[in-house]
């Protein structure tokens, strides 16, 4: 843990915030060195979205889709988390009510961090996904060489992310968890990619009190009670340091 994480813990707080649920995006592993989708370099490595992401894409020419992952996947393996990952795994720990963690991220950065039960709506890299028995085993290796199942043995795996035009994962416990909700948080997130764009909305119907923390201002950042601008490293520990103290 973290010195925040332990001076926090070994003393008497209380949050107003009984029922806390925090969104993360791309931003918040970019100082990490995990490239972000809209970042001026380009998350796809000079390929088209239509190309990598999509079902038709991995119909049409798996073995480019599998290449794709497995860089990511390294990538991934190579970073660490940063001290906006530390912080929310610390807040987690030490709030005395629920702290849901959703994430738009496919990297396991959260989880190392120390937090738990981490709602990775659109998938995670390092795990693979079976077409032929709906199996979802964690994965570190490549995928392009076409290896077999672990549960089934059949030659189906592909990288168990949400691809445009799919369905987010875990959406029933997100709504319940926004609609019970007193605090939202939205962290290095774009505003633009829905349904995540529209969970501010969402939180506020249900009465609570919403927060952006972002490196600039995102397309729904109006909609929010209160707005951080800056690196996720430095205003996410601050953020969570007000919280607990």
């Amino acid at each position: 843990m973290t010195p925040l994480c332990l001076s926090q813990l070994n003393g008497d707080h209380t949050m107003a915030s009984k029922h806390i649920v925090i969104l993360t995006g791309a931003g918040i592993s970019a100082q990490s060195g995990v490239r972000t989708f809209r970042d001026s370099g380009g998350l796809w490595e000079d390929h088209d979205i239509q190309d990598v992401a999509t079902p038709e894409a991995f119909a049409r020419n798996p073995a480019l889709v599998q290449n794709f992952y497995d860089q990511r996947r390294q990538q991934v393996m190579a970073v660490q988390p940063n001290a906006a990952h530390r912080a929310l795994a610390c807040l987690q720990q030490a709030h005395s009510g629920s702290v849901t963690l959703i994430t738009q991220n496919v990297d396991d950065l959260h989880e190392r961090a120390g937090a738990r039960d981490v709602l990775h709506m659109h998938g995670e890299l390092l795990r693979a996904y079976c077409r032929s028995c709906n199996a979802r085993p964690a994965w570190h290796g490549t995928l392009a060489d076409e290896p077999p199942c672990p549960h089934c043995a059949a030659p189906s795996l592909r990288p168990d992310v949400v691809w445009f035009g799919e369905m987010p994962y875990h959406m029933d416990a997100i709504e319940q968890a926004l609609a019970a909700c007193d605090l939202f948080a939205a962290i290095g997130t774009s505003g633009e990619v829905h349904p995540a764009a529209g969970f501010v909305m969402q939180a506020a119907a249900a009465g609570a009190r919403t927060v952006e923390l972002n490196l600039e201002s995102s397309a729904v950042s109006k909609a929010f009670d209160e707005v951080h601008a800056g690196p996720a490293a430095t205003t996410v520990p601050a953020w969570v340091e007000q919280l607990l103290g």
